[in-house]
């Protein structure tokens, strides 16, 4: 009988989010709750009283799926793809999972002291972003709090476009809208502690160009020699010629004198 009550409060838990996430709290009903779940007015009032209470029980299932879900990413080296990897799970878990579809359109109309959503990823976003200024990944004159703001906008855009159908477009979109956001905020070659391994490349860069450059140039004073002497065996040459034409012609003078 207990297994059986659980079922149906879980039921009735899921209809409700879609009902909230599709109507918001002012347009959802007990009747159609009861409706998508197959089961009575009365079964619903008996694990909920009411329709406040069916939305404080799914709008804290909904933070609860973002707590577990932020819990269990995985760390990275780099803060910045920890960051896009944030950003991207909460536009994924908007996309694919109803309750916190639901708790997002609830926020439309929060009871008294209800704590905003954002405070479940928010807190781990800026640490993030802490530790990427802290590893000097940012760009200089990028202050974290306001990289805080831009991308907590981001992830509220993404989690927006949860109408959005996720499909290989949607997934390179979300790409290139990362590569802006990361050329803005992350620290060119040379700049900051973590491009250590740009910084190198940048040095053997420099280094060989201008040894390369010189050996070019170099190479070109030679040409310039050997361009020389071709040009002196070509005068030689002219010089043979005339003398041979002249040597003719005095041959033919004489010939023709006799």
């Amino acid at each position: 009988m207990q297994e059986r009550a659980a079922r149906t409060r879980q039921t009735v838990l899921e209809a409700a989010a879609d009902e909230f996430a599709e109507r918001g709290y002012e347009g959802a009903s007990l009747q159609r709750v009861a409706w998508r779940a197959a089961t009575s007015i009365g079964a619903l009032t008996f694990h909920f009283r009411n329709k406040t209470a069916l939305a404080d029980e799914v709008r804290t299932t909904g933070r609860d799926r973002f707590g577990r879900c932020l819990a269990e990413l995985a760390p990275a080296a780099d803060p910045l793809r920890e960051l896009r990897t944030l950003i991207a799970t909460l536009a994924r878990l908007a996309h694919e999972d109803r309750f916190v579809r639901a708790a997002r359109r609830l926020e439309a109309d929060p009871p008294e002291g209800a704590p905003p959503l954002a405070e479940t990823w928010l807190p781990v976003l800026r640490d993030l972003l802490d530790r990427a200024h802290g590893a000097h990944r940012l760009r200089p004159g990028v202050a974290p709090e306001d990289a805080v703001a831009m991308l907590a906008h981001l992830a509220e855009g993404a989690m927006a476009a949860h109408g959005t159908p996720r499909d290989a477009a949607w997934d390179t979109l979300w790409d290139s809208v990362w590569d802006v956001v990361l050329h803005g905020l992350a620290a060119d070659r040379g700049e900051g502690g973590g491009g250590n391994e740009r910084d190198g490349r940048g040095d053997r860069t420099d280094g060989d160009d201008p040894g390369e450059h010189g050996g070019r140039g170099d190479r070109t004073d030679d040409d310039q020699g050997v361009r020389g002497v071709r040009g002196d065996r070509g005068d030689r040459r002219d010089a043979d010629d005339r003398g041979n034409r002249g040597g003719r012609a005095g041959r033919g003078d004489g010939d023709d004198r006799g």
